[in-house]
Parts: C-alpha cells; sequence; structure tokens
C-alpha cells in the first residue's frame, strides 16, 4: 500500500510516498481503508521532531481518519467489515490502510462525508473538550476565538454558541474575519487592537472564556483583557512563540490559566471522550455544526498541505484522500 513516511525527523519537505506492507489488526485493533486523512498542526510539529511526542523513525504521520472498515481483529466487538468509521490513532492516517484501536473509532452516521468525520474528531473534538469540561462554558457568557477561520477555531465558533455563548471571532484578514462571521461569530475582530477592540465590545468587562490557539502577542494582549473569574485556554502556539504569563495579572484580574491537552483528555477520560464524540456525532446530524473543508488533496500534496497549515495560511479543514 502507499503512505507518506517520515524516514528521520526534519523539514516537511523530506517526506516522502512509498510502498509500504499493510497493517494487519492486532487484539483490540480494526484496519480501515482510509478514505480521508485530516491534516492537523501537530502533524506538522511531529514531522519537525517539535512535538511533545517523538516516536522511532521511520513513521507515518496522521492522526485521524475516516473510512470503510477492511478487517477487524481479535477481541473486538461493535464493528464489522464495510462498516464506515472515522477513528483517532497517534500515527499512521497518511495511508490507503491503517490498523487503530477500536475503542478509538466510531460508526459514522449515514451519509455523513469522511472529510467531516475528520473535522470532528480533532478539531471539533478539541474545540468541545476545552469549551465543556475545561473551561466550563455558560450560557450568556462572552468567549473569544483566537484563529477564528481555522479548523479549530471554526469548531470552538460553533460549539460556543450551541452552548449559548457570546462569540467574538479574531482572526488575521477581512477574508478570515468573514470565514468567522459566516460560522456564526457575533462580533469579528483583528489582532493589531486586541486589547482595546475585546474591552470594548464587553464594556470593560473583558473575556469570560479566551480560546487561544495562537500563543505569542496574541496570549499577552488575552492576559491583558480576561475578566474576572475568566478562563484562558492554552491550546497550542500556532504564531511560533510560547509565551510567558505575568502571574502578577491573575493575582489582581482574578482569572485561571488552563491548560487543553485533547490527546491526554482521550486516553484517560475514555467514556467521558466517547460521550463528548456521541454529542458532537448528534449536533452533526443535527445540522447544528458543519465543518468548512477547505480542500481535498492526494497523498503525495502532504508535505505542501502541511506546510500551509504550519503557515496559518489555511481556513476550515483539510484531507488527504488516499
Amino acid at each position: 500500500m502507499k503512505a507518506i513516511v517520515c524516514k528521520e525527523y526534519g523539514p516537511l519537505e523530506d517526506l516522502v510516498i512509498e510502498d509500504v506492507p499493510a497493517p494487519e489488526p492486532r487484539k483490540g485493533q480494526i484496519a480501515i481503508k482510509v478514505e480521508a486523512a485530516g491534516v492537523n498542526y501537530p502533524d506538522g510539529l511531529l514531522v519537525q521532531g517539535l512535538y511533545q511526542m517523538k516516536p522511532p523513525t521511520p513513521f507515518t504521520p496522521g492522526m485521524e481518519v475516516a473510512g470503510t472498515v477492511a478487517a477487524v481483529g481479535e477481541g473486538v466487538s461493535g464493528f464489522a467489515v464495510g462498516d464506515r468509521v472515522a477513528g483517532k490513532g497517534g500515527l499512521g492516517g497518511y495511508a490507503e490502510l491503517i490498523a487503530m484501536p477500536a475503542n478509538q473509532c466510531f460508526v459514522m452516521p449515514d451519509g455523513m462525508d469522511p472529510a467531516d468525520a475528520c473535522a470532528l474528531m480533532v478539531a471539533y473534538g478539541t474545540s468541545h473538550h476545552a469549551l465543556k469540561q475545561r473551561a466550563d462554558l455558560k450560557a450568556g457568557e462572552t468567549l473569544v476565538v483566537f484563529g477564528a477561520s481555522g479548523a479549530t477555531g471554526i469548531a470552538a465558533v460553533q460549539i460556543g454558541k450551541i452552548m449559548g455563548a457570546r462569540v467574538i471571532g479574531v482572526a488575521s484578514t477581512e477574508e478570515k474575519r468573514t470565514l468567522a462571521q459566516e460560522a456564526g461569530a457575533d462580533e469579528v475582530i483583528g489582532y493589531d487592537n486586541l486589547k482595546d477592540d475585546v474591552k470594548r465590545l464587553t464594556k470593560g468587562k473583558g473575556a469570560d472564556v479566551c480560546y487561544d490557539v495562537v500563543g505569542g502577542d496574541a496570549f499577552h494582549a488575552a492576559s491583558r483583557f480576561m475578566g474576572r473569574n475568566g478562563r484562558l485556554l492554552v491550546i497550542g502556539f500556532a504564531g511560533g512563540e510560547i509565551p510567558k504569563l505575568p502571574v502578577n495579572l491573575t493575582l489582581v484580574k482574578e482569572y485561571s490559566v488552563v491548560g487543553v491537552f485533547w490527546g491526554n483528555f482521550t486516553m484517560h477520560e475514555p467514556d467521558v471522550y466517547a460521550a463528548n464524540m456521541e454529542e458532537l456525532f448528534g449536533w452533526y446530524a443535527a445540522g447544528k455544526v458543519k465543518p468548512l473543508i477547505e480542500g481535498r488533496y492526494p497523498l503525495e500534496d502532504a508535505a505542501a498541505v502541511l506546510a500551509r497549515v504550519l503557515g496559518r495560511g489555511a481556513t476550515g479543514k483539510i484531507v488527504l484522500t488516499p
């Protein structure tokens, strides 16, 4: 089968596509014929050796897929060959076939686009966990979403609205702000006057929750516009800088800084994770959430697509289609 292979940590352009042995599902696993593999920011970091996890090389990146069950391993129940499923693993998604733990997979609702299913796994899964479990977002609160035109940002905007929040989307260009508004943001702003704009839009109160996938200067602004009892969610550092927190601000302004590591959550709280995914799939079936799929690309375009995602040039969700 064809797969993208990272032979050594290094530049994205060093990725190669080659024939590798097809995986056989081990005990507790299913094999999935991949129809769509989601492209995520951490995939690019992992290939460069910049992610928290550093698997031995060579490896195939890709943590989420959607497709058809090709084989069922020993001890697996609830899945049969031919079922259409979406699943999350650590590696192996950028390939024609993947074996992954059955307890990390879910049967797709009838008619679900496999690209949409990929978006619901990591992008919507991260945003849902961040706002529901980590922020405990309440109806009537003000949610500020950084990167509001990206896959996770659009998810945060839509989920924030479902949960009853007033949503302020933040994006770097007019085109991206339009996408955030179309996703449901009540107001959209840029990064240039971030602190003052949030203060103005909240009549000086500040944000109840800030969803930060950017870091850097955006985080510094958030540390100054958070409201009392606010929750500043640390999700990622797409801006490239891991900022330092002036902790005196958390003291005088009485807000919390909350880390969000969705992959860790899925491993430590599998039952809650499963309930979250059931809710997300239900929202999708009801038309309450709808991922923006920016593009579908062949496996051989993996390096170029990852470069766009890491360069913050992508909007919505991108998938590879083996």
